[in-house]
């Protein structure tokens, strides 16, 4: 087995028991491409098995051993993405076609081949295989996303069930920050990280004891305490996913404020992530506008209210712009649908109250 990398445009194995006819072929091709070669179906398979996969096989049919036919049929089994093409001669025509027929083989060439000819063949063989995994990348993406969906989705439930005055609030503020943050001219990617850690912003309350959630009443300072500890339980939960993807410090920091007087570290300004400075102005308005075990409903004027006397100082200015456009000027409402929130991928896209209403 010999063979040469250039920067290849993809790699191709060469299987026949002619060396001056294989040898021929390898330097055709390599110029363009990465190759392989082997001199029987036994030396193809070792090959397969020590630098595999390959993204094209081109075999002879008439090999000693093991004919072209049965180790494309193994290719096939071993590698379905490598795209595998048979060297014939005319009298073996029909047993070539039998061999497309059961999906053995993708292209068969007669012999002998014109150099252009076999050259050209091997190039859409590589383009097929490129295409073909492609398609397998995003079936994979697809899968992970139908996954994610359903992991995000589960645990919004949990945090749901374990307190029933946060029913639909996590879908709520999602949906309320998406608006915020298409009217701030977010990318479609920073609205899709939004998006999880919107669903996902309260998933730390899953560690605080139940009856601190829905007791009435005032909580005394270590129970609040207890409470405000979610943010960084969320983040510890969730900080081991992909760096680029900031959805755990999203979260840790959708309490913070402007001013610094926020938890759980007391970031200012510009520390503050602005994905968590969207989730604070739209977890503040629907906890407001929510009823809770310690009170009834504040209202949405209240709401804005709130967030207009804030702006600058708890919350930030262009955020609180965008809130109080949606909800004054285009008829924004919390009672919106937000089924389309799980569709992840596609578009859809005071003292007066305690301090974990938001």
């Amino acid at each position: 087995m010999t063979g040469e990398r250039p920067d290849a445009a993809g790699r191709v194995l060469l299987v026949d028991d002619d060396a001056a006819l294989l040898e021929s072929l390898a330097r055709l091709l390599r110029p363009e491409m990465e190759i392989r070669t082997a001199a029987s179906g036994r030396g193809a398979l070792d090959a397969l098995a020590a630098e595999g996969p390959f993204d094209v096989v081109v075999s002879d049919l008439k090999m000693p051993g093991m004919d072209g036919i049965e180790l494309l049929s193994r290719v096939s089994r071993q590698c379905p993405d490598t795209v595998r093409v048979l060297l014939t001669g005319h009298a073996d025509l029909r047993v070539a076609m039998d061999a497309a027929n059961l999906g053995y083989v993708y292209r068969f060439l007669t012999k002998p081949c014109p150099p252009e000819l076999l050259l050209l063949e091997v190039r859409q063989s590589l383009e097929r295989a490129r295409l073909e995994r492609d398609r397998r990348e995003l079936a994979a993406m697809r899968r992970c996303k139908a996954l994610l969906q359903g992991v995000v989705r589960g645990f919004s439930s949990l945090v749901e069930a374990r307190d029933p005055y946060l029913a639909g609030h996590q879908q709520r503020v999602t949906a309320l920050s998406l608006a915020i943050g298409r009217e701030l001219g977010m990318t479609p990617r920073d609205l899709e990280t939004l998006r999880v850690a919107g669903l996902l912003h309260d998933v730390g309350k899953v560690f605080v004891p139940a009856d601190l959630l829905t007791r009435p009443g005032i909580l005394r300072e270590e129970e609040l305490s207890l409470i405000r500890m979610h943010p960084q339980v969320g983040y510890e939960l969730l900080k081991h996913l992909d760096q680029d993807w900031p959805i755990a410090v999203i979260i840790r920091q959708h309490h913070e404020r402007m001013d610094g007087s926020g938890y759980p570290q007391g970031l200012t300004g510009s520390f503050i992530t602005q994905g968590a400075r969207i989730l604070a102005v739209a977890d503040v308005v629907d906890a407001m506008c929510s009823e809770r075990p310690y009170r009834s409903s504040l209202g949405q004027a209240r709401a804005l209210e709130e967030i207009e006397q804030n702006r600058g100082r708890l919350y930030d200015e262009r955020v609180a712009d965008a809130c109080l456009t949606l909800f004054r000027e285009c008829g924004y409402s919390l009672t919106q649908s937000t089924q389309k929130l799980w569709d992840f991928g596609e578009d859809s896209l005071d003292s007066s109250h305690r301090e974990d209403d938001d």
